[in-house]
């Protein structure tokens, strides 16, 4: 492959996806099970979202599109998001396909109180099982069964045809659009940890295949409250 060749090739890798977990949340705050249930955002999770619009407007990126659940915090900080970077006119498609894992009985408990009730290993194998859902709820296999599809029908002909995207959604549906784009495997992607509001930059080619990742995390903006 020549020079320009070269050239060529990463000039097409252009189709942009950013993934951003929401905010902090009051139950994310109080320690609780949230999955479906819907608390807003606490002030730390505002000032959070804040960060993340200055990040992406730092970047120069203008989104075309906005994906986002249809749970509140998710809503919220997109919402903060758009008006931090400067482009608050952005059209928003909300879908339950993208909320939370749902976490059945286990939502609205306290993490303590549920190793209380049933005991510190089963909850360890409800949390980080891929596969194994806690009574009433999802796995994050399940999650990623209509997560998946939306992506495949939805999200990805969008960046596909070269347009910018942004998906603000939760920790579990940002995973399993995760362990797709990067090819993990359940065990990897269970072991990956995403930071509240903190945005990650994907260039996807024209196969979906990642050309480029990148986190755009820095901790000035939060050290220092945004003022």
């Amino acid at each position: 492959m020549t020079v320009m060749e070269k050239v060529r090739r990463m000039d097409a890798m252009t189709n942009s996806l950013v993934l951003v977990r929401h905010g902090e949340s009051e139950w994310n705050r109080r320690n609780l099970f949230t999955g479906w249930k819907d608390p807003d955002l606490t002030e730390k999770g505002v000032i959070e979202a804040r960060w993340a619009g200055r990040v992406l407007r730092d970047e120069k990126l203008k989104f075309d599109i906005a994906f986002t659940s249809e749970l509140k915090r998710a809503q919220h900080t997109l919402e903060i998001i758009l008006d931090e970077s400067r482009q608050p006119d952005v059209g928003t498609i909300r879908d339950l396909a993208l909320n939370e894992r749902s976490y059945g009985d286990l939502s609205g408990l306290n993490k303590d109180e549920a190793r209380e009730r049933w005991g510190e290993e089963q909850v360890k194998i409800w949390r980080r099982s891929f596969d194994i859902a806690p009574p009433g709820g999802e796995s994050l296999k399940d999650t990623a069964a209509r997560v998946l599809p939306y992506w495949q029908t939805q999200i990805w002909p969008r960046v596909q045809a070269g347009e910018t995207v942004i998906v603000v959604a939760h920790g579990n549906s940002l995973r399993a659009l995760i362990m797709h784009l990067e090819d993990l495997t359940g065990d990897e992607i269970i072991a990956r940890e995403l930071a509240t509001a903190a945005p990650i930059l994907y260039r996807l080619n024209d196969e979906g295949k990642v050309a480029e990742r990148r986190e755009l995390v820095t901790s000035k903006g939060r050290d220092h409250g945004l003022g």
